[in-house]
């Protein structure tokens, strides 16, 4: 049971008023630039024990009457079908996706717009497809000399040129399906339209991290450097802040890079700049929710040492450059650590080692629980299987699950499916346990443990196909894997 380090109900109280006080400063019209996931934030709730991973959506369903969104997605990046790695879609699927979700919990979705628009087929199919479902979709386009060419940018023939976003809400909420999608430049030309229009709009930027008021090299902070970087972001002091206040506050590579441009913009469309730092854009209140410092420290450095594992193994599969496994091996360094805060690292080596064979670790907090490969079972399957007895407190010797259900489902695999592979996964395993609690006492005991499971962390010896690292991830355990395949000597790995 991990130890709580963030007061989430007090975060949502405080993070809307202060939204809400943003939008009071202006002429009662914000454009919010949303980064990181409004949904599913699982980096948030793992560096942040008690953030909860929906807990930026609960804190705009509580703004629900003065919110509308804003999607922007890049022409481009549908032109080249661009995915989301963790979802395995593409961004335009991500877009309706994103809508669904929006509209679900009673958010108002007003419109989508498509960046750096220039005819791309894909792109004009999918404004049309919107279309046709009544989603209104305006156009921006790229735009010669940004972002430094500020005087032609704040000109007709910069953002002159993008269409203007009809917006009906004093907030409106412009995220995207990604990185790179325009979510800032869509809210700079919205500024220059509401200008002309006589309306002094506000800007403001909400990110979670790095969180501006820890030091630059807290766990927590580095962290999100962790998780960040393939994308070359770096954490830094915000020297514009410390000039202008004298505080010491901490953002990141790009926003500081960037802001003597926007304050130019900013300056040419209001006449002053309403910010003098990068620091001053943000609405963030993170920070001021802590409530454990060392329950968040332990965490973020846990969080480091599984992006680094996550790391080795999109190098080990070309999703990744050793350049990045390296930064983080540095970030390591800087935060003081190594593999050995995860004891399921060293636990789950060892048994392969001892089995000559794939072996699992779970950490349960008080003890550590392995399991092996078999002819029945896989090392995934069988350190579940083993978790749930001790956590039912089960004598290992009992079988939960009668082979006479087993070796059915392993014959319909086989010859039936055309399985190489007759061993259950984790997923068949679970199936199998509830056809089995049903007649069964210690099964349904042992089902009964599945969420006690929340927040444990796994190894495994090898690199676990994607059905076991799923189901892993659906009981919001924390997986990392060394970064070699069972079968050493194949080009093509699919289990």
């Amino acid at each position: 049971m991990r130890k709580i380090a963030f007061d989430n109900d007090a975060y949502l109280k405080m993070q809307s008023q202060h939204i809400m006080e943003r939008i009071h400063s202006f002429d009662n019209k914000l454009y919010l630039e949303f980064g990181g996931k409004l949904f599913d934030d699982t980096h948030a709730s793992r560096v942040l024990p008690g953030f909860l991973p929906d807990s930026k959506l609960k804190m705009l369903l509580q703004l629900k009457e003065h919110v509308e969104i804003v999607i922007a997605i890049c022409a481009s990046d549908i032109e080249k079908n661009k995915l989301r790695r963790d979802l395995g879609i593409t961004y335009d699927d991500e877009v309706l996706r994103l809508i669904d979700s929006f509209r679900s919990v009673g958010l108002y979705v007003g419109s989508v717009v498509l960046t750096r628009y220039d005819k791309q087929a894909r792109a004009e199919a999918f404004r049309q497809r919107l279309q046709r479902v009544g989603v209104p979709v305006y156009l921006h386009y790229a735009i010669e000399g940004y972002p430094n060419d500020v005087k032609k940018i704040i000109s007709e023939q910069g953002f002159g040129i993008n269409d203007y976003i009809e917006t009906s809400k004093p907030l409106v909420v412009v995220t995207a399906p990604g990185p790179g999608s325009g979510k800032m430049a869509t809210c700079l030309s919205q500024l220059y339209h509401e200008h002309k229009r006589g309306i002094k709009a506000g800007y403001a930027k909400f990110e979670t991290f790095p969180i501006w008021n820890l030091p630059l090299k807290h766990p927590v902070n580095l962290a999100y450097e962790a998780a960040t970087a393939d994308l070359n972001d770096i954490n830094m002091i915000d020297p514009f802040h410390l000039e202008a206040y004298g505080e010491t506050t901490v953002n990141y590579n790009r926003d500081v890079e960037i802001f003597p441009v926007l304050k130019a913009m900013f300056t040419s469309i209001y006449g002053s700049s309403p910010y003098q730092s990068p620091t001053d854009m943000g609405v963030n209140m993170a920070g001021n929710c802590i409530v454990d410092d060392e329950a968040a420290r332990d965490a973020s450095k846990n969080e480091i040492v599984r992006r680094y594992y996550q790391a080795k193994l999109d190098l080990k599969r070309g999703r990744a450059s050793e350049e990045t496994v390296e930064k983080i091996q540095l970030i390591m360094s800087q935060a003081d650590i190594t593999e050995e805060i995860r004891p399921c690292i060293a636990a789950a080596n060892k048994r392969a080692e001892e089995t000559d064979g794939p072996a699992v670790a779970i950490d349960l907090g008080d003890t550590i629980v392995t399991g092996r490969t078999s002819e029945l079972l896989g090392a995934s399957s069988a350190a579940l299987l083993n978790a749930l007895k001790t956590l039912a407190k089960i004598d290992d010797s009992i079988p939960l699950i009668s082979p006479s259900i087993i070796e059915p489902i392993q014959r319909l695999k086989v010859n039936a499916l055309g399985g190489r592979n007759p061993r259950l996964h984790t997923d068949e395993v679970l199936i199998a346990l509830s056809i089995s609690a049903t007649t069964n006492p210690l099964s349904h005991l042992a089902m009964q443990q599945l969420s006690k499971l929340k927040d444990c962390d796994v190894h495994s010896s090898v690199i676990l196909s994607e059905v076991d690292s799923g189901v892993f991830r659906k009981l919001n355990m924390h997986l990392t894997c060394e970064d070699q395949y069972q079968s050493k000597s194949s080009l093509y790995h699919k289990f």
